[in-house]
């Protein structure tokens, strides 16, 4: 099950184009609001088929009252700079090589993987493990016909940029990363054996996430979410429950200022008994789902 996070955290760095065919979706939308503030809840989806249509009304009227856009993270424009980030948080000396991380039944898929990637196995053995699983399964993704491109942040970013409203993160992206660099080292192995267990599989779990995302089937997104909270230990724990208390503070603050906002925040937060909605709930607010 840890699997499925490898591939939501691959989109950091991901890059690929998109072969689908079109498509129309209604994914779901939360609102909370008091007499002077109003901040929209969507669940993104961080990579996204070039055809996949999901502006619908309601979504458009409320990025359209909202003045600004809140993502989990807003990335640098140019890609170099993911890079270098991913070699000054991702690299350290003296590591064995990654081969002798993983049992020595794996150590061909790991050859395999890295061959098919395209990245020497002598760069990825300056990588920690955490690091160099996301480098694996980042070029294994650009052979399932999404892209970054066409997803939910980048279409959204434009649209607000273009309009002339503001664009901003809950987290930097060394943050992102930062919650994988401080797991233990077991759990980066279990990790990386989630990337090579799953290459061959990404496309159709990609095409199961985007199906729930699509239909606004939050139920489903939670059972997915759920079950990997119940199994995924210490990456879940980093990945989504810590993160998720600290945007329903977040959004707890900024209640108390006057506006409209629109947050975009991964799907799999805005769903299940771990979900953003269930902490605010807790303090408190109300969210009405709107689509």
């Amino acid at each position: 099950m840890i699997r499925r996070f490898a591939l939501i955290a691959a989109a950091l760095l991901s890059a690929c184009q998109s072969t689908a065919d079109a498509r129309v979706a209604r994914p779901a939308l939360w609102r909370m609001a008091d007499k002077d503030t109003t901040i929209y809840l969507f669940g993104s989806i961080h990579l996204l088929p070039k055809d996949l249509s999901w502006h619908t009304p309601a979504l458009n009227a409320a990025i359209a009252k909202s003045q600004g856009l809140v993502l989990e993270t807003v990335l640098d424009k140019d890609p170099a700079a993911m890079v270098a980030l991913m070699s000054r948080i991702g690299k350290s000396p003296n590591l064995p090589p990654l081969v002798d991380r993983v049992p020595a039944n794996r150590r061909k898929d790991v050859e395999a993987q890295a061959k098919k990637a395209g990245v020497p196995l002598a760069i990825l053995d300056q990588y920690e493990t955490w690091a160099a699983a996301l480098t694996l399964a980042s070029a294994g993704l650009r052979d399932i016909g999404l892209s970054t491109d066409y997803g939910v942040e980048d279409t959204l970013k434009k649209s607000f940029s273009d309009a002339g409203k503001s664009v901003s993160g809950l987290e930097t992206p060394a943050e992102q990363l930062g919650y994988f660099d401080t797991l233990p080292e077991t759990t980066q192995r279990e990790f990386l054996l989630g990337i090579l267990d799953d290459q061959a599989n990404a496309s159709k779990e990609f095409a199961k996430m985007i199906r729930a995302w699509g239909s606004g089937d939050t139920a489903m997104i939670a059972a997915t979410f759920d079950d990997e909270l119940k199994t995924s230990g210490p990456l879940a724990d980093a990945l989504i429950n810590q993160r998720n208390a600290r945007w329903a503070t977040w959004l707890a603050n900024r209640m108390k200022q006057p506006g409209t906002v629109f947050v975009a925040v991964g799907a799999g937060h805005l769903a299940g008994a771990h979900s953003v909605q269930t902490l605010l709930a807790k303090r408190g607010f109300r969210v009405w789902r709107v689509q």
